[in-house]
Order: structure tokens, then C-alpha cells, then sequence
């Protein structure tokens, strides 16, 4: 019979936190289109500036941008910081506000909310980012991609509600 030896158990172990991370945040994602995914056509039928990317983008750009926060997640929860409990409470956040994003602009329509609701999001990230970045300076960096998709969804929500007000 094999023995596991105890840096195999860490590194499993390890291992299984990392997906772990990785799955939270895609569950979130998921969930939230599970509220929505009767009213994800809207997008189709409402009028959209000449920079929005066609539908299919968003669930491929969302995939990898959850992937990286799991990652960065990972890497926080594995730091000896200061920061990390106010680090990893600053994540809950901006997932829940991200969650209820979907709910707003699909279900409830409401443009204008949905676009300052996309500005909430900015700032959290931003604090979020930081306090990632003191924890490890990986963490922080895997979450750039988000914090400019974050900047891209102001300006494509502020340009869907001008034209549909």
C-alpha cells in the first residue's frame, strides 16, 4: 500500500482550495444568470452603441474574468497579510454587486440604475484591488482584466441608456 507523504497531502490539499476558488466565483456568475437567462434577450432587441460586442462575448469575457478572480482569491487566502480578511470580505462584496448587476439590467430593465450600479462596482473594485495587492502583488495584477471590462461596462451602460431612455 502507498503512502501519501505529507507534502503530497499539501499540495493536494492546495490544489483543491484553488479550484475551490476558482468555482465561487463561477457559481456566482452562474447563479446570476440562472435569475436572468429568460431575459437575457433584451440585449438583442434594445438599441446598443456601435462599440457593444455581440452577445456571445459576454459569457467567454465573464468565464475568464471569474477564472482570474478565483485565482486571485487563492492567492489572497494563502497570504499571511494583514489585509486579507478585509481583502477577502471587499471580494464578497463586489460579487454580490456584481451579481445583482444582471438582475437589474435584464430583469428589471432599469438602465440608468444598472449604470450607476456599474460605477459601485468600479469603486469596490478599486478597494478591492488594492487591498488584493497588499496581500500579493499576484492577485493584484490577475484582476487589471476586470477592473477595465469594469471601466468598458460604464461607458456600454451609460451609452444603453441614453439611446433607450
Amino acid at each position: 500500500m502507498h503512502k501519501v507523504k505529507r507534502g503530497d497531502k499539501m499540495k493536494i490539499r492546495s490544489l483543491k482550495t484553488l479550484v475551490l476558488a476558482i468555482l465561487f466565483p463561477l457559481s456566482a456568475g452562474l447563479l446570476s444568470s440562472l435569475f436572468t437567462i429568460e431575459n437575457m434577450n433584451i440585449y438583442d432587441r434594445i438599441y446598443k452603441p456601435s462599440i457593444a460586442p455581440p452577445g456571445i462575448v459576454f459569457p467567454i469575457v465573464w468565464t475568464l474574468l471569474f477564472i482570474l478572480m478565483g485565482i486571485a482569491s487563492y492567492f489572497v487566502y494563502l497570504s499571511e497579510s494583514p489585509y486579507r480578511e478585509n481583502a477577502l470580505k471587499a471580494y464578497g462584496i463586489q460579487l454580490i454587486i456584481n451579481f445583482l448587476f444582471n438582475i437589474i439590467f435584464f430583469n428589471l430593465n432599469e438602465f440608468f440604475f444598472a449604470f450607476l450600479w456599474t460605477i459601485l462596482l468600479l469603486f469596490v473594485n478599486i478597494i478591492m484591488i488594492q487591498l488584493f495587492y497588499r496581500c500579493d502583488k499576484r492577485a493584484g495584477y490577475l484582476l487589471i482584466p476586470y477592473i477595465l471590462w469594469n471601466a468598458f461596462a460604464i461607458l456600454l451602460s451609460f451609452c444603453v441608456y441614453a439611446l433607450n431612455r
